[in-house]
């Protein structure tokens, strides 16, 4: 571990603490930086965090990634999503290389007990699930969010969803969010001898805009529109179980040892008041990748009388939450695997250190691995450089004098933009050279997961998708040949058809207009990697919508 600062080490000094602080990481699905009543918006009731920001430190410059699985890779790994495989939210393209280094990995290697409570999304097979990545409780949902493919057949809600507490599913009884937060409370008031990381990953407000009336009524009433009023809703159950958890700290005498993060994973996905700023989720203007983030440990407040809580101007990210938590828990950093993310705790002091002269990056796009210049940008303390494609002008935007990027200053400032082009390429040839962007696989072993469910959230291919006529392949490795019972399910073909299953060999089974699915029975899968599909073979040939494998002894 690198050497404290020496306030750091007066600090520890002055006011030993008996074990290392709690940790509660709380971020929430497609909430904007408007969102908030905090942050000024006259519509919105959130009580418990409006009061949860003015006891925290409030970071009014953070960053992420315009979506979502982009964000909680880096925010899990102090590493950008390029780095890891994380490039997109879906058909595969959001699966987390198993040997990704989580926070979660590294706290619970120095004695903590860790837990997730909500939405993964960077894998929902072996290796790739929170339980292979650190995480020791879990309570969470597949892919991206309820109402999915990623659902069991049939579909869900946000209210009776099915859940997997360790991977094994179960009907969950009531609202999604409710039921994570009793999950976390549980978690937190398991033990108390031992610290604990508690990441609680919400899926609200994402769509569906499903929320119980009771909660939605007093929007309506206010005359909002609709999907404005749901969303706020939304919010204002997720306010109410941030109190819970809140409150449970309190009544168990917790407060002072936790720190608590509040975050959002990207901007919002509908047009609503958002502070101002230009842009939505999916875009690389500040309204899609600039969020609400409040760092509340009261520790380092009452030790210090220089650490009172207060907004913080300085530029961080995603990236940095993984190393600010290490040092704060005094747990050393992953050896062998550099980390993108600086440390944040000094800026609690009003240090600024080298961050002044910094630059970060982002980039978002469909496609199975990042384009140069698409749909990218630059942002250092003063300048934003945005490329749209590879073959436009870039914008250059003076983000002191024009926070909501209204006028375009790039023929003006050719210097600024040959030096931020300049750093954007390294950071993107830095990106390539770690994995040159390779895809992750799905580990087909038993001993680990039996069954193994593979959905439409992790296919790959041209003709990947959610839409009826999508078919694609999963790619995946096994440790050594397998016999595997094989139920595909699929949409009724409507007249009769055959099924071509391949795992390196095809086989196939003839259905009846009506059927929904086939079994094949001790198919032997070789060793190796291995690229697997299923197709329903008719004039218009589709994939199904699941697969699966259930070992033959």
């Amino acid at each position: 571990m690198r050497a404290l600062a020496p306030f750091l080490l007066l600090l520890l000094a002055s006011a030993p603490q008996q074990r290392r602080p709690n940790v509660v990481l709380i971020i929430t699905d497609d909430q904007g930086y408007g969102d908030l009543g905090f942050h000024q918006n006259p519509q919105i009731q959130t009580p418990h965090l409006d009061a949860f920001a003015k006891e925290s430190f409030r970071f009014d410059s953070f960053y992420v990634s315009p979506v979502c699985s982009p964000t909680r890779a880096s925010l899990l790994t102090g590493r950008y999503n390029y780095r890891t495989g994380v490039v997109d939210t879906f058909i595969g393209r959001s699966m987390m290389h198993a040997d990704e280094v989580t926070i979660a990995e590294l706290l619970a290697s120095a004695g903590y007990r860790t837990g997730i409570f909500g939405k993964w999304h960077l894998g929902d097979n072996y290796p790739l699930r929170a339980q292979d990545q650190g995480f020791q409780e879990c309570l969470t949902i597949r892919g991206g969010g309820i109402g999915q493919p990623s659902d069991p057949p049939g579909g869900d809600h946000y209210t009776d969803a099915t859940m997997y507490r360790n991977g094994k599913p179960f009907k969950s009884k009531g609202y999604c969010t409710d039921v994570f937060t009793d999950a976390a409370l549980d978690f937190i008031g398991a033990q108390k001898d031992k610290p604990f990381f508690a990441y609680v990953p919400f899926n609200a407000p994402h769509t569906p805009l499903e929320v119980p009336e009771a909660v939605l009524k007093p929007y309506r009433d206010a005359g909002l529109p609709d999907v404005t009023a749901r969303v706020y809703a939304m919010v204002s159950n997720i306010d109410a179980n941030v109190g819970r958890l809140l409150a449970k700290l309190e009544e168990l005498k917790l407060t002072e040892d936790t720190i608590v993060i509040f975050m959002t994973d990207n901007g919002p996905q509908q047009e609503r008041f958002n502070g101002g700023m230009r842009g939505l989720k999916g875009q690389v203007y500040e309204g899609g990748i600039r969020v609400p983030f409040f760092f509340r440990w009261p520790h380092l407040t009452s030790t210090n009388m220089l650490r009172q809580p207060h907004a913080i101007r300085s530029m961080c990210a995603h990236i940095d939450v993984l190393p600010t938590l290490l040092e704060a828990c005094k747990v050393d950093k992953p050896v062998g695997v550099p980390l993108d993310g600086q440390s944040f705790l000094s800026q609690t002091n009003g240090h600024l250190l080298h961050r002044d002269s910094r630059t970060l990056f982002f980039q978002w796009h469909r496609g199975d691995v990042p384009e140069k210049f698409r749909a990218a940008a630059a942002r250092d303390p003063r300048w934003k450089l945005i490329w749209s494609t590879p073959q436009a002008r870039p914008m250059l935007f003076d983000m002191v004098e024009d926070p909501g990027e209204k006028t375009n200053v790039e023929p003006q400032h050719a210097d600024v933009v040959e030096r931020l082009t300049k750093a954007y390429d390294d950071w993107f040839e830095d990106m390539k050279k770690t994995r040159n962007f390779a895809a992750p696989r799905i580990v087909l072993d038993p001993e680990h997961e039996d069954p193994a469910v593979l959905t439409r959230q992790d296919w790959r291919g041209p003709k990947a998708g959610w839409a009826k006529d999508s078919d694609g392949f999963w790619l995946a490795d096994l440790p050594k040949e397998t016999r595997y019972d094989v139920t595909l399910r699929f949409r009724a073909p409507g007249a009769p058809a055959t099924v071509t299953y391949s795992c390196g060999k095809s086989v196939d089974v003839e259905v009846a207009p009506d059927a929904t699915s086939a079994t094949l029975k001790g198919v032997v899968h070789p060793a190796g990697p291995a690229q697997l599909s299923a197709t329903i073979k008719t004039e218009k040939p589709y994939g199904v919508g699941y697969i699966e494998l259930k070992r033959v002894d």
